[in-house]
């Protein structure tokens, strides 16, 4: 990946919209070789896909709350079984398996702390092998990026 495959993945994560025409004016080529790398990008996997940024709040789900899991059992088949039961749940915004005194940290959105509740009883702690769970409400959203910095 080279320095103008960099300023593309700038551009795109900017604007998802952008039309190949202005895309390859603002990275300085001309519209074919610009749509090529688009295409090698997206054909290696980093580009995974295009979409909307949506607001939470107006959708309802502006609580966050952050989940410690620790499982009942880490065997491989566990693992995977907790895994793909996380995926199926939307209020599940992230889940990341954790080197630590806990197994998993989870990025959970509900409408309000009430909500939370209730879904903590009924659908966090039915995942498979869950044993114990922490958990700690988000006050204030200071950065919640949904994208990341590319270097150069």
């Amino acid at each position: 990946m080279d320095k103008i495959d960099k300023k593309i993945l700038k551009e795109l994560q900017t604007d998802g919209r952008i039309t190949m025409t202005e895309l390859s004016n603002r990275v300085g080529l001309s519209k074919t070789p610009c749509i090529e790398r688009v295409r090698r990008l997206e054909a290696s996997g980093v580009i995974q896909g295009y979409g909307a940024y949506l607001d939470p709040t107006r959708l309802e789900a502006g609580h966050i709350a952050f989940v410690q899991v620790t499982l009942k059992d880490t065997t491989t088949s566990a693992l995977q079984e907790f895994n793909q039961a996380v995926k199926r749940v939307p209020q599940i915004q992230a889940c990341h398996m954790i080197a630590g005194n806990f197994d998993y940290l989870l990025k959970v959105r509900t409408r309000d702390v009430a909500e939370y509740r209730q879904f903590l009883g009924t659908t966090i702690a039915q995942l498979p092998q869950v044993q114990h769970t922490s958990t700690f409400i988000v006050m204030e959203a200071v950065s919640d990026r949904l994208t990341f910095s590319i270097p150069d």
